[in-house]
Order: structure tokens, then C-alpha cells, then sequence
């Protein structure tokens, strides 16, 4: 039997902690909004999937570096198998409340394979990344736009199946994971540095385009549909914006000011929110627990990121390193984006904040991610991974 030291307790704290406010939170949202659901049966379907992603953390544990590297090719076409098949045995509830087609329906339950996507690309990624520069040690030019391709050349099938799903939201999410990974991966700053340019001048035009009914026009022979303009009017005008995603966002904003410096109290709520147990639940803990609760939530955000950091640079395993930096990309930009579109920053997304918000699928990849980075404590034997051969 393994010692105990083995484990890192602190990730668990963090992620318990997150759990708890979780469940409180979707606990006021579902004893407050008006449903044929009961409230203990929405807690006690919740905390099943905390069940389900605890014991994921535990099965994927159990994986090393090695057994990582060797499923991840598996995994990731598993997934892009699910984004194709989702194409054609999506839930039509949900297209026709959502215009995405990227659910799974089963019943009473839904399933989005694009979050067990995100783990799996990262999965993937990590071993393109650690494979290339094993065999460029040596960095140049030419050799790191050959790495730029091959991340690029591994993305496009899931932005590609992400765009058909028309799935927005969770192919923005897919963009940061990848530029994290690209700002690691050693690409040298003669290739990063016009890449960031021309990044906020493609944003600044994409801005500008948005604003103007002519952009407008162009962007939509582009792709873009009349739902992410309408996300897009009630972000820059939320208080005149009288479409339901308007409103949702108003109110969610007046649910976080009413809550002041130090909330409502737990389970006092005076200000409804339409959907707010799963991409609004930040609205929750800004009304119950005010400016001081909302600060808490997100340093305890902050302090998750920096135990699994710690645990990366303890490893000292480039190829896990990698893995740990797609994992903490994708839970701080979905920390980012939620909080941000609750309170009018940027665009409303459709992102969960993870851990807290409802639904299963999203839990489940989030607790997947945890695994990966539990596993490099759980397994680290302190070894520099500088030949990629081993784990042939």
C-alpha cells in the first residue's frame, strides 16, 4: 500500500471545497426557480456526478506517464468519434433550445462529448509536443514551424466538428488550451511574438465588424449565426436587449450587486435569473455572499492553480508538464469566461464554471484533468523524461 504523501491533499481540499459551494449554490438556484424538477433530486443527481468524477480521478491515478503516453492517440480519436457521431444522434431538445448540435441524449440524460474531448486533446497534444522536441533538441525556425503545424494539424478535426456542431463556445475554449500549450512548447518569440500581433488585430478587426451592419453581413457568409450576434447586443447593451439572453444577463447582474459587500445570506435570493444552476451560478454567490464571497471563490480558484503548478515543477516531467498545462489553461479560461459573462466582461459563451456549475459532462472533464495531475505525484519518481523513446 502506497503512502499517504503520495496524495496531494491540498488539489482534493481545493476541489472539495468547490464541490461544497457547488451544491449549494445549485441548492438556492433550484429551491428558488420555479421547475417540475424537486430540489433533492437536482442536489442528489449533482453530487452522483461528483461521485462518478471522484472515482474517474482515482481510476486515472492510477495511469504513469508512460501508460498516459500510450493511450493518448486512442483516446483522442474516441473523441473525435464522438464529435462526428454527435452530429447525427444529437438530442433535438437541445438543438432547438440551444441551436448546437452537441449533445448526446439518453433518456433523462445528456452527454457532451466535447467536454471528454478536452482532456483527450491535451492528452494528445502533450505527446506531439514532447515527441517533436525530442527529436529537435535544438530549436530553430524552420523545426519549430513544422511544431506550429503539427499542433495546428492535431486541432483542426475538432474545430472543424465543433463548427458543424455549431458549438462556439466550446471551440474558443479549444483555442486557449492550444495557446497555452504553444507559449510552452519552446516555439521560439521570432514565430510567438508577429503570432500575438496578428492575433489582436484579427480581434480588433473581428471587433469592428460586429459593431457595423456591414460586418455584420460579411461575418455572416462567414458562419456566424443570428444567435452569437444576439449574445454578443446583449453584452454591449444588456439593459436595452429584450431577448432572453438579455434578460438573463441583466438579471444576473442585478443579482451580484444586490448582493453587496457581503451577500444576502445563504438561500436568500430576490432576484430570479433564468437558467442560473448551470452557466449562471456565479449569480448565486454574488447575491448569498456578496463582493467578499465572489473574492473568496476566485482565490480559491487561484490557490488550485497553484498547488497543481507546484506539483508540475516538483515532477520535473516535461511530457506531464505539458498535460498539466492544458489542464490548467482549460480550467482557468472556463473560470474566466464564466465569471466574466456573469458580470457583462465579455460575451455570454455558454461556459460552466467549473465544479460548480450543473450537468455531468463538463464535471466529468474537469475531474479528468485533476486525475492527470494527481497521477504526477502519485507517480513521480523525480525523472527528467528527456527521451521520449521509453515510452515507445
Amino acid at each position: 500500500m502506497q503512502s499517504d504523501d503520495r496524495i496531494d491533499w491540498s488539489i482534493i481540499f481545493c476541489v472539495l471545497m468547490l464541490a461544497l459551494v457547488g451544491l449549494g449554490s445549485i441548492y438556492v438556484a433550484a429551491s428558488h426557480d420555479t421547475g417540475s424538477v424537486s430540489v433533492v433530486r437536482t442536489v442528489v443527481s449533482q453530487l452522483v456526478w461528483y461521485a462518478i468524477g471522484a472515482v474517474a480521478v482515482v481510476v486515472i491515478m492510477q495511469f504513469d506517464a508512460q501508460q498516459l503516453w500510450k493511450i493518448s492517440p486512442y483516446v483522442y480519436w474516441l473523441g473525435i468519434a464522438l464529435l462526428f457521431l454527435v452530429l447525427f444522434l444529437y438530442s433535438r431538445a437541445y438543438y432547438v433550445q440551444t441551436g448546437a448540435k452537441s449533445w448526446f441524449a439518453f433518456g433523462p440524460l445528456t452527454f457532451q462529448p466535447s467536454e471528454i474531448m478536452k482532456p483527450a486533446y491535451i492528452l494528445m497534444e502533450a505527446r506531439v509536443i514532447a515527441t517533436h522536441n525530442n527529436q529537435h533538441p535544438i530549436h530553430t525556425v524552420r523545426s519549430d514551424w513544422k511544431l506550429l503545424g503539427k499542433m495546428f494539424l492535431w486541432t483542426l478535426p475538432v474545430i472543424i466538428l465543433l463548427k458543424v456542431q455549431n458549438d462556439f463556445g466550446t471551440t474558443v475554449v479549444f483555442l486557449a488550451i492550444l495557446g497555452g500549450l504553444i507559449i510552452v512548447s519552446g516555439i521560439s518569440w521570432k514565430i510567438l511574438g508577429p503570432g500575438i500581433i496578428a492575433f489582436v488585430a484579427l480581434v480588433t478587426t473581428a471587433v469592428m465588424l460586429v459593431v457595423t451592419s456591414g460586418g455584420r453581413t460579411i461575418l455572416g457568409h462567414l458562419g456566424f449565426k443570428q444567435y452569437q450576434f444576439e449574445r454578443i447586443d446583449s453584452w454591449l447593451h444588456p439593459a436595452s436587449d429584450s431577448s432572453n439572453q438579455g434578460f438573463q444577463l441583466w438579471q444576473s447582474m442585478k443579482a451580484i450587486g444586490s448582493g453587496g459587500l457581503t451577500g444576502t445570506g445563504f438561500n436568500v435570493s430576490h432576484v430570479y435569473v433564468p437558467v442560473r444552476e448551470s452557466d449562471m451560478i456565479f449569480s448565486v454567490v454574488g447575491e448569498n455572499f456578496g463582493f467578499i464571497g465572489g473574492t473568496l471563490l476566485i482565490l480559491l480558484y487561484f490557490l488550485l492553480i497553484y498547488e497543481m503548478i507546484k506539483v508540475t515543477f516538483q515532477t520535473r516531467n516535461v511530457f506531464y508538464a505539458y498535460i498539466s498545462t492544458g489542464v490548467i489553461m482549460m480550467i482557468l479560461f472556463h473560470v474566466f469566461e464564466n465569471i466574466g459573462m456573469s458580470i457583462d466582461l465579455i460575451p455570454m459563451t455558454g461556459i460552466p464554471l467549473p465544479f460548480i456549475s450543473q450537468g455531468g459532462s463538463a464535471l466529468i472533464g474537469n475531474m479528468i484533468g485533476i486525475g492527470f495531475i494527481m497521477s504526477m505525484q502519485y507517480h513521480n519518481k523525480n525523472s527528467m523524461f528527456s527521451n521520449v523513446k521509453q515510452f515507445s
